[in-house]
């Protein structure tokens, strides 16, 4: 059973008229990439710091939909190269090697490895709250904040900013009731469709 809430684009659509801050298109817009990409490349440094536990990584992700997810070390040197395998239907991790695990946090058990599938599962289908225009850094974003219930019924809210040029991520987070528990900065971030689209005009 998936933990996200499924939101119709329609749905969406009817929501966001009483949210103001921004334009109905572009929000639609923005989530609709995700909601019909076929999968995605990114990096990115993620981190937490709740009950006595710190823990900082450079991950990278390949991401795709409804299926297997893999999440990559990159730092710090001393466990790069580890892996995990993540099945987003029930938000499993299989570990190549126990050292990515950096235990779960909050009382929905979630794991600092899971934090970038489960930022796009969020942007993916999760209900908006809320959005509105906001820098981050000095860039223009489109900030996003959605609810997606979790398998033990504790209020998962992600809050993601997309940059308004291109619509990728920049920075994430997510809180499980009411407690930001990690945030995820990223570096790099590239749909398939964007990845196959330059590999074939390499060849051409």
């Amino acid at each position: 059973m998936r933990s996200g809430v499924c939101v119709p684009m329609m749905a969406l659509v009817l929501l966001l008229s009483g949210c103001g801050g921004t334009g109905e298109t572009e929000t639609v817009d923005m989530r609709q990439q995700y909601h019909d990409m076929a999968g995605c490349a990114m990096e990115a440094v993620v981190s937490c710091d709740q009950e006595g536990l710190q823990w900082e990584a450079s991950l990278r992700c390949d991401y795709v939909p409804d299926g297997e997810s893999t999440v990559e070390v990159l730092e710090p040197s001393s466990i790069a190269g580890v892996r995990a395998v993540l099945d987003e239907s029930t938000w499993r991790l299989e570990y190549e090697d126990a050292c990515l695990n950096a235990g779960t946090l909050g009382s929905e058990e979630i794991s600092p490895a899971a934090c970038l599938p489960r930022l796009m599962s969020a942007l993916r289908d999760g209900w908006l709250l809320e959005e509105n225009r906001e820098e981050w850094g000095g860039v223009p974003c489109l900030r996003l904040t959605v609810d997606q219930s979790g398998l033990q019924d504790g209020k998962i809210v992600s809050t993601v900013w997309l940059r308004q040029e291109g619509g990728t991520p920049l920075r994430g987070e997510i809180a499980v009731d009411g407690e930001i528990i990690l945030t995820a900065d990223f570096t790099s971030f590239s749909f398939y469709d964007t990845i196959n689209s330059t590999q074939q005009d390499g060849e051409a």
